[in-house]
C-alpha cells in the first residue's frame, strides 16, 4: 500500500515544497499503487510504464520520507555499491575503486556489499527495501541514470559516482576530463610536436564515460588549434591496433599518439614496437588510463591517470557522513591530472620516418 505520508525532501518542480506518491501518479498518468509497485519492484510492470513512472519520479524530485520524526534504524554495517555488469570493463579503474572503497569503509567500521544487475533498478530495489544496507554508492551514473530515481524514492543516502547531471540532492563525485585534454595537447606542444593522432574507445561507452570522452576531446581539440598541433582523432579497438598504426603512419603521420582507452594500451604499445620504432625517440605516447595498467607497461608511460582510488575512499566516507546526518553537499569534481613518464620526448627532427624505413 501507498503511505499517504510519503514526500519529497526538496521542491518540486512546481514550487510546492513537497512532492506526494499521488503527484507522481497524476503526472505518470497511472494509479498511486503503479507508482508503488515501480519503487518497491513487488509486482511486474511493463518496460513503458516503468520508465514512465522513473522519468516522473526524477523530474518531480519525489524522495520518499516519513512524516514525522522517527528513531534512527539500527545500522546493518553495510555500504551497498552498485555496478552494472559491461562487456567492456576498464579493469585497472574498477580494481582500484573497490580497494580503496573497502579500505576506506573498513577504517570506517563498515562491509561493502556488491551490486550487478544490467540496469541496475530490480538490485537496487531488493537493497532498498529490505534494508540490507545503510547506504548505496552507485557507479557510473550518468545523465537519465534510470537508478535515481529508485534511490530517491528509497529516501537511502546515496552517492552517485559519474556525471549524473541533475541529482535532485543527492551526493555526486564527477570527474571533469576537459582540464586533462587541454594539459595533454599542451605538454605534446611544448616538446615540438605539430601533428598527434587521439585513439579513442570503438566500443560503445555508457554515458558518462562519452561525456568524459567528449570534455577531454574538446579540451585537447581547443588548446591543440590554438597551439599549431595538427590532430586526427579516430577509434582503435585493442584487436585492430596494427592496423590503425598502419593507417595513420603510412604517409607523414603523427609523432605522437594519445591512447585514450587502457585495453587499447598494451596492445598500441606492442603494435608500435612490432615496426621497429622506438617509444619516444621516434614516436611519443600519452595514455589515458589507471595507475594499475600504467604500472604494468614496460616503460612508465606518460599518462592522465583516473584517479579511482581516490573515487572510491571519497565515496564511502560521503555515505558515512550522510548517514551520521550530515546533508547531501554540492557535487565534488575531481580533475585527473597528466603525469610525465618515459613515454614523451622532443617531436623527431624530420618528422617519422616512412614506415618502409621504420621496420
Amino acid at each position: 500500500m501507498t503511505n499517504s505520508r510519503d514526500v519529497a525532501d526538496e521542491p518540486g518542480a512546481a514550487g510546492r515544497g513537497v512532492v506526494t506518491i499521488t503527484d507522481v501518479a497524476n503526472a505518470a498518468g497511472v494509479s498511486a499503487s503503479t507508482v508503488s509497485y515501480v519503487i518497491t519492484g513487488k509486482r511486474t510492470i511493463s518496460p513503458a510504464t516503468r520508465r514512465r513512472v522513473e522519468e516522473t519520479i526524477r523530474a518531480l524530485g519525489y524522495r520518499r520520507r516519513t512524516g514525522s520524526p522517527a528513531p534512527a534504524p539500527a545500522r546493518a554495517g553495510v555500504l551497498a555499491v552498485a555496478m552494472p555488469l559491461r562487456d567492456e570493463q576498464h579493469v585497472g579503474v574498477e580494481l582500484e575503486f573497490f580497494s580503496a572503497a573497502a579500505g576506506a569503509a573498513r577504517r570506517l567500521g563498515f562491509d561493502l556489499l556488491l551490486v550487478t544487475d544490467d540496469d541496475g533498478t530490480a538490485a537496487l530495489h531488493r537493497v532498498t527495501s529490505a534494508a540490507l544496507a545503510d547506504a548505496v554508492i552507485v557507479l557510473d551514473a550518468g545523465d537519465g541514470d534510470p537508478r535515481v530515481p529508485v534511490l530517491l524514492a528509497s529516501g537511502r543516502p546515496a552517492v552517485l559516482v559519474g556525471a549524473p547531471g541533475r541529482r535532485h540532492g543527492l551526493a555526486a563525485l564527477t570527474l571533469d576530463f576537459m582540464p586533462s585534454g587541454k594539459d595533454c595537447a599542451t605538454h605534446l606542444a611544448d616538446l615540438g610536436h605539430r601533428s598527434v593522432a587521439h585513439l579513442e574507445p570503438a566500443a560503445a561507452l555508457p554515458s558518462h564515460r562519452r561525456r568524459y570522452l567528449e570534455d577531454f576531446t574538446a579540451g585537447f581539440g581547443t588548446t591543440a588549434t590554438r597551439r599549431g598541433v595538427r590532430t586526427v582523432s579516430r577509434p582503435c579497438a585493442p584487436e585492430e591496433a596494427a592496423r590503425c598504426l598502419d593507417d595513420l603512419l603510412a604517409d607523414d603521420g603523427p609523432t605522437a599518439l594519445v591512447v585514450h582507452d587502457e585495453i587499447a594500451l598494451p596492445h598500441v604499445l606492442a603494435a608500435v614496437a612490432d615496426r621497429g620504432m622506438r617509444v619516444p625517440e621516434d614516436i611519443s605516447v600519452v595514455a589515458v588510463c589507471s595507475s594499475t595498467v600504467a604500472d604494468h607497461q614496460r616503460i612508465r608511460p606518460t599518462a592522465v591517470l583516473v584517479p579511482a582510488r581516490r573515487l572510491g575512499a571519497r565515496a564511502v566516507e560521503r555515505a558515512v557522513r550522510q548517514l551520521d546526518g550530515t546533508a547531501a553537499a554540492e557535487p565534488e569534481v575531481v580533475i585527473p591530472r597528466l603525469t610525465p613518464g618515459e613515454s614523451t620526448g622532443p617531436a623527431p627532427a624530420n618528422g617519422l620516418a616512412p614506415a618502409s624505413q621504420a621496420g
